[in-house]
């Protein structure tokens, strides 16, 4: 399989992104990354490259849309065995993400806090983390997918080995990503069977 030249990381949880970091970039993987992930390696003098730069479309709609775009979704879905799909990303000018580290709005600790309101708990409701996630763990074959740093060390022996991971691996690691998006849209529908409707006029 063809080295990985390109990662995309956006993450809530940042435990070990450093490391991981500094061990993509010594191995020559382009780093793409948003908002406070981006900020904080670069903080560390880690090279990075704005997702808004590589779409060339900003982040708006107070950074509710920020991933969502074919040059991000196209380079985590095609599929670099197949002519049709190297052909339309030539034709498209997208280029392949071949590692895909994320996690999602912490929902299940902010609705925790009894404070907590309708509103901020509709808030923290992710749609472009299990998105990218879903798209890279369906194209395991060619994408590996991580959603827990206990796995980043695995991630950078293979790479650092072969330039990829291999494929029991990318498959294990897309497992991981449909038991974290199934267990958070149950979390979310759990805690929104229990909002009291009377207590929102706008609901009744």
């Amino acid at each position: 399989m063809k080295k990985a030249e390109r990662a995309l990381i956006s993450l809530t949880d940042k435990s070990g992104i450093e490391g991981f970091a500094r061990e993509l970039e010594a191995l020559g993987i382009e780093i793409l990354s948003t908002g406070g992930t981006a900020a904080k390696m670069r903080a560390e003098g880690i090279a990075v490259k704005d997702v808004s730069e590589f779409t060339g479309f900003p982040e708006m709609l107070d950074g509710r849309v920020k991933t969502l775009h074919p040059k991000v979704h196209g380079g985590i879905l095609a599929q670099k065995t197949n002519a049709d799909h190297v052909a339309q990303m030539q034709e498209h000018g997208l280029q392949a993400i071949d590692i895909v580290a994320v996690n999602l709005y912490a929902f299940e600790k902010t609705v925790a806090d009894p404070a907590c309101t309708l509103a901020n708990a509709i808030e923290n409701i992710d749609i472009g983390g299990p998105t990218m996630l879903r798209a890279a763990a369906k194209n395991y074959q060619d994408v590996t997918v991580i959603v827990d740093p206990a796995d980043y060390p695995i991630v950078v022996s293979e790479l650092k080995a072969t330039g990829n991971t291999t494929l029991k691996t990318r498959f294990k690691l897309a497992r991981k990503v449909f038991a974290l998006t199934s267990a958070y849209d149950t979390a979310i529908i759990q805690w929104l069977d229990q909002v009291d409707a009377d207590k929102h006029p706008e609901l009744v």
